[in-house]
């Protein structure tokens, strides 16, 4: 008899456990974690916070302004993750472009580009990123305003600019998708078919 209650009770306890919805963790205790001391874990915070998305990025925007180098890295590069789900931290990228850490420039760009055409506003500093001293730079800057695609119309002279000094194919495939030549994902046109002016 009292091997049959213990069994009820511990099969009443399973089923209520089985009941309870898991919390979603808690954005600010996730970055506190990538800023630790173990690699797993920092990793493992990351995914979880692109997981989150949205709600994860007054967390890391607060790690982005507050941050040192490799903290404000890690918060661009998991906004970069997010892609499109970023696109409220596209003013604090935008800074972060001018940053005198390449590494963090490039990471900005990197973000900008995966938010794609919610990026816009970044239009005007991306172009001015094309003249950045650091080639890893330019070539992010690039990438990104193709990211933006339509958005970027206006970037489309300093691109023209680009293709005239030399072999830029970065330069050339963001004409082709600010052009709309390009559908997302879609295979290259021909070069011909690039509006550059």
């Amino acid at each position: 008899m009292r091997q049959a209650i213990s069994l009820l009770a511990t099969a009443a306890l399973l089923l209520s456990s089985c009941r309870k919805v898991d919390a979603p963790p808690d954005p600010a205790r996730l970055v506190a974690e990538m800023r630790g001391p173990d690699e797993a874990r920092r990793g493992v915070a990351r995914l979880q916070l692109i997981t989150l998305g949205e709600t994860a990025v007054p967390a890391l925007l607060d790690l982005l302004r507050t941050g040192g180098p490799e903290d404000r890295l890690a918060a661009a590069n998991t906004f970069w993750g997010m892609g499109p789900r970023a696109a409220a931290a596209v003013g604090d990228l935008v800074a972060l472009l001018v940053d005198p850490d390449p590494r963090l420039r490039v990471a900005a760009a990197q973000a900008l580009e995966a938010v794609g055409p919610a990026a816009a506003p970044a239009v005007d500093v991306l172009v001015a990123a094309l003249s950045d001293p650091d080639r890893a730079v330019r070539q992010a800057a690039v990438k990104a305003l193709g990211g933006i695609g339509p958005g970027a119309r206006a970037a489309l002279p300093a691109l023209a600019r680009l293709l005239r000094r030399g072999s830029w194919p970065e330069a050339e495939e963001a004409a082709r998708r600010i052009g709309g030549v390009v559908p997302e994902g879609g295979p290259p046109a021909p070069v011909a078919a690039a509006p550059l002016r």
